[in-house]
């Protein structure tokens, strides 16, 4: 399976000039030689942080937005998993990661668990309170948001369920870039998981982003690295490996849950 992560710069309450951003970026990477079978994008990739507009700018479900990458999918025959979305639920915002179908149907999604105050997160949107598996490509998959990989137990609980393959969507700021790809590294070695993380780049109100979008194997290897600029980058991912992986270094069987 071919996994593309799509960097892009997002514009704050813009949702017309960020989708135009995502269709020509799209179609760009569905003419490349070796199109992906997956595409993944930022977090809040149609909005970006206008928390203060979330009610006018948030749709139920993240209806509109899926209706969008519905119409890509379906174009293209390729699918999403991640791209985070505004979505009204219940009189409640949340910050919600998308799996869009090659078919163009949303068929999960997964609502952000761990609010980021720095970013105002909990004065404007309702934290989730389940975590999301689901299938592509005959991998096992899982779906997390930005802040949630400073979060060692959501990730492992997910590999210990069955993840082969952990989709990432952040606005990750430049400032902790660092921290940001060591973290990302580290989950996948400590999980022996794929790692298809998407970050935003470019500057909103001062704060400049990070980019450096990566795609890591499960023995910890960057396959793929974005840097800091707008652009796309691709891997191929096979469940093999990661049963290779977890054959040579036995770390799930030898784990002592009870202590800890």
């Amino acid at each position: 399976m071919r996994i593309c992560a799509v960097q892009m710069d997002v514009i704050k309450g813009d949702r017309k000039a960020n989708r135009a951003g995502v269709q020509r970026m799209v179609a760009e990477a569905m003419e490349a030689e070796f199109p992906p079978d997956v595409i993944v994008l930022p977090e809040l990739w149609s909005t970006g942080y206008a928390l203060d507009r979330a009610g006018e700018l948030a749709s139920p479900m993240g209806g509109d937005d899926a209706a969008f990458l519905g119409e890509l999918a379906a174009r293209y025959q390729v699918a999403f998993a991640g791209g985070s979305v505004l979505s009204e639920r219940e009189g409640r915002i949340y910050n919600r990661a998308q799996v869009i179908s090659r078919e163009g149907v949303c068929t999960a999604g997964y609502d952000k668990i761990h609010l980021f105050r720095l970013m105002d997160e909990d004065r404007y949107l309702a934290p989730g309170e389940s975590v999301l598996s689901f299938s592509l490509g005959g991998m096992r998959c899982a779906s997390v948001i930005c802040y949630d990989i400073r979060f060692c137990e959501l990730v492992r609980r997910l590999a210990v369920e069955g993840a082969e393959l952990l989709f990432v969507s952040a606005e990750w700021p430049l400032v902790r870039r660092e921290h940001w790809e060591t973290l990302l590294r580290a989950r996948a070695i400590e999980n022996q998981m794929y790692i298809a993380a998407c970050n935003r780049c470019g500057i909103t109100e001062g704060t400049a982003f990070a980019g450096c979008s990566m795609i890591i194997a499960p023995d910890g290897e960057v396959l793929a690295h974005a840097g800091t600029a707008p652009g796309t980058i691709c891997a191929e991912v096979d469940s093999a490996l990661v049963r290779r992986v977890r054959q040579a270094m036995p770390v799930f069987d030898d784990r002592v849950p009870g202590l800890y």
